[in-house]
């Protein structure tokens, strides 16, 4: 059943620390379309990943190699739900924060989910095996200029010398970039930056260095993975991370997805160029409001809609819905009840 008319809409994908227990679950149980998402990941991996998100624990959805995995199949859930509901409705960007572009790119049609399932979880394992646990950090830095940041981390890399490595990793707004790095630069450069007037720095619960040079041997056997899958053309472009520019060729996407792998993440480029291509309304689809809140943060022009569960899906249908509020939300509901009641008998 089709709800929304014929648009153009703007996608955004969470990454990795979006994760909660539980996630998916009511869209699994509402919708068919989401059903089959977590029904193909389960057999596209050869374990129940929909156990997990569905049961796991924190514990268990932090494990690098199961969260990368989790937050796609969520997330491509929650798309297919969308779609569900909105079949004729057309991309016109799509942009996922780091992990989150590999679900950017499922939903353009640039990779297939199966392949890109499995090319997670093994990009998860590859960042996990590069550098060994306790040796690598990232830290939150708040309050402080992009700019500032990096030459803070420049000044403490030469300071220390030898095989110390610290550098922005996420560019995440105007006031907060993540740096990554091993454990001793990090930690000083952390130092060095509240001296220099960062009102806060806060070390992330995360297994190891992302978006950094540490991280060159899991790009390395990435490029491995990459090379036995298929791309096909693409949709709708797809806002890189690694360059902030919309791209709509394939033959590209592969280089892209390794560079990510030791690159910035560029999120507050990336949103300022969505919103000079004229877009004022983003879904964020999968777990989490992560993206909403960045955006608020970089440009408030462009207003974030989460959709993570059932409620929220169908509050994005009442907002984008063009008929009176209570039709789209009856409508909304009667579609998804419909879902279930079909799977009942399942």
């Amino acid at each position: 059943m089709s709800i929304l008319p014929d648009q153009m809409v703007t996608l955004l994908f969470p990454g990795q620390g979006s994760q909660a227990p539980g996630m998916g679950k009511d869209l699994a149980d509402a919708s068919a379309a989401a059903r089959d998402v977590f029904a193909e990941a389960d057999e596209a991996l050869g374990m129940s990943i929909s156990r997990v998100c569905f049961e796991g624990d924190e514990a268990e959805l932090k494990r690098t190699e199961i969260t990368q995995p989790a937050i796609l199949t969520v997330s491509i859930a929650v798309y297919q739900a969308f779609r569900e509901m909105a079949p004729h409705t057309e991309i016109r960007f799509a942009a996922g924060h780091s992990l989150g572009e590999w679900s950017a790119l499922v939903a353009v049609g640039a990779l297939s989910f199966a392949d890109a399932v499995r090319a997670v979880r093994a990009r998860g394992q590859l960042m996990q095996a590069a550098v060994p646990e306790g040796q690598g950090l990232m830290a939150a830095v708040l309050g402080l200029a992009p700019d500032v940041v990096r030459k803070v981390c420049k000044e403490v890399q030469r300071s220390l010398g030898g095989t110390h490595v610290v550098g922005p990793a996420n560019f995440n707004s105007p006031e907060q970039t993540v740096i990554s790095g091993t454990a001793e630069a990090v930690r000083t450069a952390s130092e060095a930056l509240q001296g220099a007037g960062a009102q806060k720095t806060v070390v992330l619960p995360v297994s190891a260095p992302f978006h950094s040079p540490l991280m060159i041997p899991a790009a390395d056997g990435l490029r491995e993975v990459l090379a036995s899958i298929s791309l096909s053309s693409m949709s709708a472009p797809v806002v890189t991370n690694v360059d902030a520019a919309p791209n709509h060729d394939h033959e590209r996407v592969k280089a892209l997805l390794v560079e990510q792998v030791t690159a910035p993440v560029r999120w507050t480029e990336s949103i300022e160029t969505i919103v000079a291509a004229g877009e004022d309304t983003a879904l964020e689809l999968g777990p989490g409001k992560v993206l909403m809140g960045l955006a608020r943060r970089i440009d408030r022009r462009l207003k974030v809609t989460p959709i993570g569960d059932v409620a929220a899906l169908e509050k994005a249908v009442l907002q984008l819905a063009p008929m009176s509020h209570g039709d789209a939300h009856a409508a909304a509901t009667t579609a998804l009840s419909a879902s279930h009641a079909n799977n009942a008998g399942s």
